[in-house]
């Protein structure tokens, strides 16, 4: 037993290495279980992997870094301090030992020198003021009190001490080693003692005084002479002098900028910038004041506050009193005498005026002359008397009948004044009430009240209101673009309204314009059913195609309200015959209307140009051979073929160029034939215009030369024979001139020629010589990214391998510390078992041991 106990100490032994079987290492190894990885060719410049040694260092030696580094790192998960080591140049090689410590030692002193120190130039040097150091007076311990009676300052003397504080007993039985000497003198009273220490130290302080001034007088021969030697010394002039004589440099721009810059206003502190609920909030309320006061006016109520007096306090000095109308008479003279007639023309016109309110004061009510207070025995007294001619009693009530046609107009001001809040209207009646009667600005205030009432954010229902009320306006202005005449201007300034709708609704302001081009579209269908034909809409319907480009993006490839109207106008250019002078001007509209869509995005649009052909076809004289054929809706011969025709010279002598009404389009007709042929004139001139514009937006385009043949044949031949104004021959040489500039940048589409198929020849099968050791079939590049690939593989591989390991190694870890745990609570669990199996026999004991006695 002693054997085995000896042995397991020398096993557990932390000194003696153990070996694989529990004995200590063996300092030969077997040469048998030695591993060998023979290397079988020596090449140059690769690194060798066969290592040399015993069985199981490797994963040996892979556990001890693992628990070196991987298990320090998981212990220290949830550890946050680091000891950082600040020793200066510990970890710099290219110091040595001696100078490390030198610079440490600097430190240290520089660490515990004090820092009031650092601001002193020269320590050995004392300056002085007057004889004394300059350090003890701003220790501020020797201030001198010319009151003071003490030797010293801030202390008292002994025998003031003893006096005042020692209740006199010393004074009184203290002895001095002279006193004791002299003949059997009485001892001093109190009242000596007292005065002769109030007389010794008056005069101390006399001798104190005479040293001070003593001082003063030698201080002040220093001075003397010192300035009596200073004029020996070199002359030198002062400082304000030296700057004086120096030239100051002048300010670059750079200094004055900076200068200028300093002396500019600070920014101020600005309120923030309000939300859109918050603005709109702001504006109802505002709008509801104003209205709550138009009703007060309308009512007369405000009259009433204004006649009653004011609270004037006993202090008011009256400084605000403005006379309401100068009475007096201004004195002149004319050659020497008093000037009276213009005094009677004067009274004459007063005596009109007082005629005229008397008259609106007899209109009133007459609950007013019923009125106790309104003096009526005063006014028969003064009717009495108003055959003397006195003017000042009528004056009297001048002001009061001022007063109430003031307040008469007042009213009749509030009740012709537009309310400051509107209900939004629930239908369309009742907004053509509220707008119909009205100018154009009053009509803009109304839709703008309207919206500012009714804004989305300050009740729940207000959308939906505003919503119909988009579709309400644009019915509106429909009603307005097919009155006779049409209200143009009006529905110019009602689209700012609808383009702000649309900004805050654009689905619903998109559906409304959509239905109403889908009506339109449906309603040309059904007339093409029943009369095989289709004529031009309404203005309307045109004024709906203009809006619907304000309001939305016309450059997208794709839009929901844009295409469908591209496709509207299209139909009615090639669907609607031309048969009279209202269709061409609808035409001509629809064409502008369709430059304007496309302006941006540049799409070419072939119905455009064709409309555009056949207007100048119906202004030239019909010929049997024109070099073209036209394209519905128009015809080579027939009633309408010569429709824009001009043929009276005078006529064509009459017109200018102006831009071409609206009111055409509405059903305006000419009342004489001389404005019908300026009608014509002035709609070639607008086609000729549009013709230009298309010719430099499509002049680019490689086909638009084959397309605009027929065009160049029109103004060279037909329009050039006719007798036109000079104008319109300018405009046709001005597009030729155009069309000939124009660079044609690309070449026409054309079909592309085929190569010729060569004849089938036996050419040598060439087969490629097998180089054994690599991979066939690729380049240098492809081999050095396959060698890549491949070493990336392998990298990976091992980099996966190496995880699962430290994977294994810390779940190894992990189970370790919950065995190690589980032990320890077992050990506590068995403990508190046996402390209390001990207890409860205890208590046994003691209960048996009771029982016995």
């Amino acid at each position: 037993m002693g054997k085995a106990r000896s042995a397991g100490a020398r096993r557990k032994a932390p000194g003696i290495p153990v070996g694989a079987r529990g004995g200590p290492a063996r300092p030969n190894p077997n040469p048998f279980e030695v591993k060998i990885n023979r290397q079988k060719f020596q090449v140059l410049g690769r690194k060798t992997r066969h290592d040399v040694g015993l069985p199981g260092v490797s994963r040996a030696r892979a556990i001890q870094k693992r628990t070196q580094t991987l298990l320090k790192e998981y212990k220290e998960r949830d550890k946050s301090n680091v000891f950082t080591d600040k020793r200066f140049g510990e970890y710099n090689s290219n110091i040595s030992p001696e100078e490390k410590m030198m610079k440490r030692f600097a430190l240290e002193q520089q660490r515990q020198h004090e820092k009031k120190s650092i601001y002193n130039l020269n320590e050995d040097e004392e300056l002085t003021h007057y004889g004394q150091s300059l350090a003890d007076i701003e220790k501020h311990n020797d201030i001198v009190d010319s009151d003071c009676d003490a030797d010293e300052p801030g202390t008292l003397s002994a025998e003031l001490t003893a006096a005042h504080f020692g209740g006199g007993g010393g004074l009184l039985h203290k002895k001095t080693s002279q006193q004791e000497g002299e003949e059997g003198e009485k001892p001093k009273s109190r009242k000596a003692l007292i005065e002769e220490l109030i007389a010794k130290s008056k005069q101390e302080k006399r001798e104190r005084q005479a040293q001070r001034e003593d001082a003063l007088e030698l201080t002040e021969k220093l001075d003397q002479d010192w300035k009596e030697i200073q004029t020996l010394l070199a002359h030198k002039t002062p400082k304000s002098e030296n700057r004086d004589k120096k030239e100051k440099p002048k300010p670059d721009a750079y200094d004055m900028m900076v200068r200028e810059l300093g002396f500019e206003m600070k920014a101020q502190p600005s309120n923030r910038m309000k939300t859109e609920e918050e603005l709109a909030k702001e504006e109802q309320e505002r709008l509801r004041s104003l209205e709550a006061e138009r009703l007060r006016r309308m009512l007369g109520k405000d009259d009433e506050n204004s006649r009653r007096p004011g609270h004037v306090s006993a202090d008011d000095l009256s400084d605000g009193f403005i006379l309401g109308e100068d009475d007096r008479r201004l004195l002149s003279y004319k050659d020497g005498k008093m000037n009276v007639e213009e005094e009677q023309s004067r009274e004459a016109s007063d005596g009109e005026s007082e005629e005229e309110e008397g008259e609106d004061s007899s209109e009133e009510d007459p609950e007013e002359s019923d009125d106790p207070d309104s003096h009526s025995d005063l006014e028969s007294d003064e009717e009495s008397e108003e055959g003397s001619g006195t003017p000042e009693k009528e004056r009297r009530h001048a002001p009061g009948k001022r007063l109430t046609s003031d307040g008469q107009k007042a009213r009749e001001a509030a009740r012709t004044e537009l309310p400051y809040t509107f209900v939004a209207p629930e239908s369309f009646e009742e907004l053509k009430s509220l707008l119909s009667g009205k100018s154009i600005e009053e009509q803009l205030l109304v839709v703008e009240r309207i919206q500012k009432c009714n804004h989305p954010s300050l009740a729940v229902g207000n959308k939906a209101k505003l919503e119909k009320l988009f579709g309400f306006l644009l019915e509106y202005v429909g009603d307005l673009a097919t009155n006779d005449p049409p209200d143009l201007r009006v529905i110019d300034k009602l689209v700012v309204q609808l383009y702000n709708l649309c900004q805050m609704f654009p689905e619903s302001a998109s559906d409304s314009i959509k239905f109403v081009l889908r009506d339109a579209m449906h309603e040309m269908e059904g007339m093409i059913e029943t009369k095989g034909r289709a004529a031009f809409p309404g203005l309307d319907v045109l004024i709906y195609l203009k809006i619907a480009g304000m309001l939305f993006p016309t450059s997208d490839f794709w839009h929901p309200v844009v295409t469908p109207a591209l496709v509207c106008m299209s139909q009615l250019l090639t669907k609607c015959p031309v048969r009279c002078l209202q269709d061409v001007v609808k035409g001509l509209f629809v064409c502008c209307v369709f430059l304007d869509y496309v302006s941006l995005s540049q799409r070419f649009i072939p119905e455009l140009i064709n409309f555009l052909l056949g207007i100048l076809y119906i202004a030239t004289p019909n010929k049997q051979n024109q070099g073209y054929t036209l394209v519905h809706p128009f015809r080579a011969f027939g009633k309408n073929s010569e429709l824009l025709l001009v043929s009276d010279e005078e006529d064509m002598a009459t017109w200018q160029r102006k831009s071409l009404s609206l009111h055409w389009a509405s059903g305006l007709k000419a009342q004489t034939k001389t404005e019908a042929n300026h009608t014509r004139l002035s709609c070639l001139a607008v086609c000729l215009a549009l013709v230009k514009r298309c010719v430099l937006m499509y002049g680019v385009l490689p086909s638009f030369h084959d397309i605009t043949r027929p065009l160049r044949a029109l103004l060279t031949e037909h329009l050039a024979d006719c007798s036109h104004p000079r104008e319109l021959q300018e405009l046709c040489q001005s597009i030729l001139t155009e069309m000939e500039n124009q660079k044609h940048h690309c070449q026409p589409l054309i079909c592309e020629k085929s190569k010729p198929v060569p004849l089938k020849l036996f050419t040598p099968r060439l087969v490629k010589v097998l180089e054994f050791g690599r991979k066939q079939g690729s380049s240098k590049e492809e081999q050095e990214r396959k060698r890549l690939i491949h070493k990336h593989k392998r990298e990976f591989k091992g980099a996966v391998r190496e995880i699962r390991k430290d994977n294994q190694f810390l779940a190894r870890m992990q189970l370790s510390e919950i065995m190690e745990r589980d032990v320890e609570r077992k050990r506590k669990v068995k403990q508190l078992f046996n402390s209390l199996a001990t207890q409860e026999g205890e208590w046994k004991a003691l209960k048996r041991k009771k029982f016995k006695k």
